[in-house]
């Protein structure tokens, strides 16, 4: 198993994806995400990331669970929290 690219920090979720994401399907996004794996993203947003793994800026992932709703995980510049929600608790 691939290691963490970057911490966490504090690890929070909305009321959207506590509601509608399976807890298991956020658990195992949010293991992608440290990996460096940014789901459904265009190369553009890919490329943003890895250069924020090196700039320190924000880090955006984006999946999709198993029942089709669409969600995020927005890691902080200063890494002291991830949060999962969905596009429109944005």
């Amino acid at each position: 198993m691939a290691t963490a690219k970057f911490p966490t920090g504090r690890l929070v979720a909305t009321p959207g994806v506590l509601a509608r994401v399976p807890a298991n399907e956020v658990l195992l996004a949010l293991a992608r995400h440290v990996r460096g794996d940014w789901g459904e993203l265009d190369l553009h947003d890919r490329e943003a990331n890895d250069e924020a793994l090196r700039t320190g800026e924000r880090l955006l992932s984006a999946y999709v669970a198993t029942n089709g709703v669409r969600f995020w995980i927005i890691t902080e510049a200063d890494r002291s929290s991830t949060c999962t929600l969905l596009p429109e608790e944005y």
